[in-house]
Order: structure tokens, then C-alpha cells, then sequence
């Protein structure tokens, strides 16, 4: 494997900020926490126990209701007769319009079968063949080789949620359910000693806590809550990259959220979580047509509607354009009932819910945000520019995915660095160092280099603002002016809450009338702490920090589309927007010299 070029220490992590909150009433210690119950998540914590460290595991709601139990789609590796790691290299490639790490890509591809095969020897069942036994493979966008893995037909997600859930109970390890991380606890130098949460009334705990531990593992899932319309469920609101910026860590490719073409459509105005219909619909063979019939994906890529996702949720986007319409449809009436009640009973069940039957009508569907490429920076061991903090899945930028995710490869990816966090975090805990004449051992008690500075936060009320306001100014269509008004409307926000400047003395009145009252800082009600409060408040900062990067992105490439900027630019943007936050909160951002990203510390040991 290829040494990542080196290049200077990146810049220590920021005095720490933190969200307004009590300080915690109780603790317990461990020596790795895992924050996130998904894929990513539940094999960190499953992988390190098994290296003999003392695990906690803490979620937000319960054990299996993370993100991956909503994947409908599958898990891709080169698992098939013909295919290879080199071919699943090659379009994970393409899909990412030339962002791609091809370094961690090439992990991801060689390490993901073998994964696949572990995650099935802990208890997975996948679908396969009657005749020959083996694993049923398919396609869906963007790959030219069937290689995508299923359980239950279109329920993947949740029979890999229930082994890992059953696997974890299996080995008895300490879980902490319905508890909102909340702020990274640092000792004197800068390092992870472990996190403060909020247990919202559920067991063994209550209130505001910490967990102690000298390595933290982000895998928060991701953060499709900012958006009005979206297939993310109700706990994705972008906890992870808010905690790590606070932290001092670094965020990449935060522009790049792929807005998945075919979910279903239930009317204009629809918000929260919207059902899905997966690209495997269409890797069996189902057209996307117009209210006419046509079907407008042939002549738009190779793949027709089994192109890369970004071109297709363009491609559904102009036409809608055209014709002033608000959807398209999803045509699969000639699969017969049968196939629909074998091979996608979920989605089935979704439409005929919703009144539609796909078995003899063509499936509303528009494109809503889905998943984000992008997130906490790290390196091909989950390392991320805080010592200590370590983040996988979709809460991390791994590099893998570049400006666009291939279909299928996050439950991949969330397996494959899960494993390399694990086995990273338990040689740490073997030589006592971090590599590089760091010592660990266990966490100290978390003593602050300076005194943080508190957050406001942000009243619930502003939540629907925010969603309102990242649809239509940062959704599948952005231009210049649409990014540049949804700025001024979230920093309108957060000014609000600002705490009113000092009060001055009176200057003497005069006839006239009164003047207006500020409109900018500090008029809102504080807002009190609590879960809505620092949710609405993570939000904000995820929703400032994406529309920053794709202002500052003057191009259009991968799921990243501008309409004012059409072209894809290689000369000035084939390369990363690397941001952070400053001390005094402003936005930080920083171009790459090239598609390598710098390495998140000094430590460039190989095991």
C-alpha cells in the first residue's frame, strides 16, 4: 500500500467549544466509547470488544434505529464469478467524478469481500440461489457488474441491523440507548478523554453524563434532517460533524449530497422523512417515464436509468423543468405481482400504504436528499485531526466517495473502516502510544486547555426555517444567488441568538417616531437547553458550513450542481474544500493542492 504524501502537522484543534448544557451528573469509564448504533457503529464496538477493550456503546433512540436499517438496497463487493476488485475500483471511480482517494477506494474494494464474509459469520443472512446456494447478486447504478448483496429483497439494511444488534447483546456489551451526544471532553493537550450525552429518560441513566475514554468513535450517521424532503430518518440531524467541529476537527466535501432520484412522491409540500424507492427497483429493469409514458433516461448516459445517481436526479430534474411538473414516475408494472411481492415486499408495502399499486401503475417518485459523501475528515484508519477521535460511515469522509456515491457502497464502507478503527484503537491500547511517542493509557480526567466557550443555542422553532432554507436554496438545483440568500437566512439564525449587546445610555428623546426594533442580534428568546434546542442548534451549524462549501465550489460536478456554474472545472476544483471552526466560531475554509488530502496527523505508521 502506497504511503499517503506528507505534508505539514495540520493545525492543533481549536479551544474547545461547547453547546450551552448542565455539566454532567454522573460518569463511567471505558476505553473506547462508540457514538452510533448502525453498520459503522456496532462493528467498531463489536470488533474492539473483541481485542479485549472495554466498550461502551451510546445511541440515540434505540439499538436498531439508526440509518442502516432503512437501506433497501444492498451491499456491494466483488463477491461474483467474473468480477474484481479492480472492476468495483473502476466505477466507484467514475461515480465520483474524479474526487475519489483512490488510495482508500482501493481498501475499500480489496478488504470489502472479506468484510462481507465476516459480517455473514456473525450472523447476517443474505438472499441466495435455490439452485447453487450462493449469494444472489444484482445491479444497480453505476456498477457494470452484479455484485450487490441482498437479505429479505429490499430489506438489507434491517437483517444487517438486527445481527449486529443481536450480536452485540450476544457479547453483553454496556450500551447506552436514547442519549444525544453532545460535546467532545478534552484533557490539557488536546486529546479525546471522551464525551458528554444526554440520556432523555430511559434507563439506568438520566440527564447529562460522560463517558471517560481515550478514544471516541463518531459513527452518527448522517445529517438529511437540515433538508425539508428526505429518506433519512428523524434522528439524522448531523449530531456528529456539529460535535467535531466544535471540537477542532476538521469537515470535507460537505457540497456533495446525493439526492436519491426515485423516492416516492407524496405530494408538494411534503417534509420529514419520505419513503424511499430503491435504485434496485430499476437494477431489475424498471423505466423512469413521464406523465406521456416516454422514457427519458435513453440517449442521457451508457446506463440509461442505470447511471450514476447524480445523472439521473438531474436528468429528472430537467424534465420536470420541461413540463412543469412536480414528478416523474417509476414504471414497473412488468415485473407481475409476484416478483414485487418476492423481491421488494418493503416498497410494496410503502406504496400501497401511500394508495399506489405499483403492480398496475406507474410509482410517483422526485429526488430528495439522501446521503452525504462528505463529513469528518479522516485517514484510511478513521483518524480524524483531533487525537483520539475517530469517525466511520456516513459521518466521515473517508475519501471513498468522492463528489457522488456508487450505489451500495456505504454499508461497505462503513464495515471496512469500522474494522481498520478497530484494529487501530486496539494497537494503540497494546503499546500504550499512539505511533508517535504519544501515550494513551486510560483517559484522564478531562481538564480544559482554556475555558470553552458556550454556544448559544438556537430556539426549536427555527428548525423548519433551516429546512425550508437548505431546500430551496441548497437542494439539487444551487446557483450563486440561491446559496447566497440561504447564507444571509441561517446567519440571520444564528444572530438571533446572540445575547442582546450591553444596554447603553439613553440618548435624549425626540419627537418622531420609534425606531425600529434590531432585527439582527440577540431579539430572539434564549433558548433553553434540552434535546429540540441542541438538535436545532447542530443543524444550523451543518446547514452554515454545507452551503459555505458549496458557494465556495464554483462548479458543477457529481451530486454538487450549480446551475449559474454548468461545467465541471478540473483546472481549479479537481481538487477538496477542507473547513473547520475558528475559535470565535466563523468558518474556516481551505482548498487542497490536490484530490490527496493532507494527513490528519503525523503519524504515518503502517501495522
Amino acid at each position: 500500500m502506497t504511503a499517503r504524501p506528507r505534508h505539514p502537522a495540520p493545525v492543533p484543534p481549536a479551544p474547545g467549544i461547547r453547546l450551552d448544557a448542565p455539566a454532567p451528573g454522573w460518569a463511567i469509564d471505558a476505553d473506547v466509547v462508540v457514538v452510533g448504533s448502525g453498520v459503522a457503529g456496532l462493528t467498531a464496538a463489536l470488533r474492539c470488544a473483541a481485542a479485549g477493550l472495554s466498550t461502551v456503546v451510546v445511541t440515540k433512540a434505540r439499538l436498531d434505529d439508526g440509518s442502516t436499517r432503512w437501506a433497501q438496497g444492498g451491499i456491494a463487493a466483488a463477491l461474483g464469478e467474473g468480477d474484481s476488485p479492480e472492476q468495483h475500483l473502476a466505477d466507484t471511480l467514475v461515480a465520483g467524478a474524479g474526487l475519489c482517494d483512490e488510495e482508500a477506494v482501493r481498501l475499500l474494494v480489496t478488504e470489502g469481500p472479506g468484510a462481507v464474509r465476516r459480517l455473514i459469520a456473525t450472523g447476517a443472512h443474505f438472499d441466495t440461489s435455490p439452485e447453487t446456494g450462493e449469494i444472489e447478486l444484482t445491479r444497480e447504478g453505476g456498477h457494470h457488474r452484479r455484485r450487490i448483496a441482498h437479505a429479505g429483497g429490499d430489506a438489507t439494511g434491517a437483517e444487517i441491523s438486527r445481527a449486529l444488534v443481536e450480536a452485540v447483546r450476544t457479547a453483553g456489551l454496556r450500551t447506552i440507548e436514547n442519549a444525544l451526544v453532545l460535546d467532545l471532553l478534552t484533557d490539557a493537550a488536546g486529546r479525546t478523554a471522551g464525551i458528554s450525552l444526554h440520556v432523555m429518560g430511559e434507563g439506568q441513566h438520566d440527564g447529562v453524563g460522560a463517558v471517560r475514554a481515550p478514544a471516541v468513535v463518531l459513527a452518527t450517521g448522517g445529517m438529511g434532517q437540515i433538508f425539508s424532503a428526505t429518506t433519512n430518518p428523524a434522528v439524522s440531524t448531523g449530531d456528529g460533524v456539529a460535535l467535531a467541529l466544535r471540537a477542532g476537527a476538521e469537515v470535507s466535501d460537505l457540497e456533495f449530497v446525493q439526492f436519491h432520484p426515485t423516492v416516492l412522491f407524496l405530494g408538494t409540500g411534503s417534509e420529514g422523512q419520505q419513503p424511499l424507492v430503491s435504485e434496485a427497483v430499476r437494477g431489475e429493469g424498471a423505466h423512469l417515464v413521464d406523465a406521456s409514458g416516454t422514457r427519458f433516461m435513453l440517449g442521457q448516459h451508457e446506463l440509461a436509468e442505470l447511471a450514476p445517481r447524480d445523472i439521473v436526479a438531474k436528468a429528472i430534474m430537467r424534465r420536470m423543468r420541461e413540463q412543469g411538473a412536480d414528478h416523474m414516475y417509476l414504471d414497473a408494472r412488468h415485473f407481475g405481482a409476484e416478483m414485487w411481492e418476492h423481491r421488494f415486499p418493503t416498497i410494496l408495502a410503502a406504496c400501497r400504504a401511500h394508495g399506489i399499486d405499483p403492480v398496475s401503475e406507474p410509482i410517483p417518485v422526485a429526488p430528495a436528499a439522501h446521503y452525504a459523501s462528505g463529513g469528518v475528515r479522516t485517514d484510511s484508519y478513521g483518524r480524524t485531526t483531533v487525537p483520539g477521535l475517530y469517525a466511520c460511515g456516513e459521518v466521515a469522509c473517508t475519501g471513498v466517495h468522492g463528489a457522488n456515491r456508487l450505489a451500495s457502497n456505504s454499508l461497505l464502507e462503513g464495515l471496512v473502516f469500522a474494522e481498520r478503527i478497530a484494529a487501530d484503537i486496539a494497537r494503540v491500547g497494546a503499546d500504550g502510544a499512539d505511533g508517535d511517542g504519544t501515550a494513551s493509557g486510560n483517559a484522564p480526567a478531562p481538564v480544559p486547555a482554556t475555558a470553552p466557550t458556550v454556544l448559544p443555542l438556537i430556539d426549536p422553532g427555527a428548525r423548519a426555517r433551516i429546512q425550508r432554507t437548505m431546500s430551496l436554496g441548497a437542494g439539487v438545483l444551487r446557483s450563486a444567488e440561491s446559496l447566497a440568500e440561504a447564507a444571509r437566512a441561517l446567519e440571520a439564525i444564528r444572530a438571533e441568538a446572540e445575547p442582546a449587546p450591553a444596554p447603553t445610555a439613553p440618548a435624549p428623546t425626540t419627537p418622531g417616531p420609534a425606531p425600529a426594533p434590531d432585527t439582527v442580534s440577540g431579539t430572539a428568546k434564549p433558548a433553553v437547553p434540552g434535546v429540540d434546542a441542541w438538535e436545532t442548534t447542530n443543524l444550523l451549524c451543518v446547514a452554515r458550513v454545507l452551503t459555505a462549501a458549496a458557494l465556495e465550489r464554483e462548479e458543477t460536478r457529481g451530486c454538487h450542481w450549480r446551475e449559474d456554474r454548468p461545467d465541471r472545472d478540473d483546472r481549479a476544483w479537481h481538487r477538496h474544500l477542507v473547513i473547520r471552526l475558528a475559535p470565535d466560531r466563523t468558518l474556516v475554509v481551505h482548498r487542497t493542492e490536490s484530490t490527496a488530502f493532507p494527513p490528519t496527523s503525523s503519524r504515518e505508521h503502517q501495522p
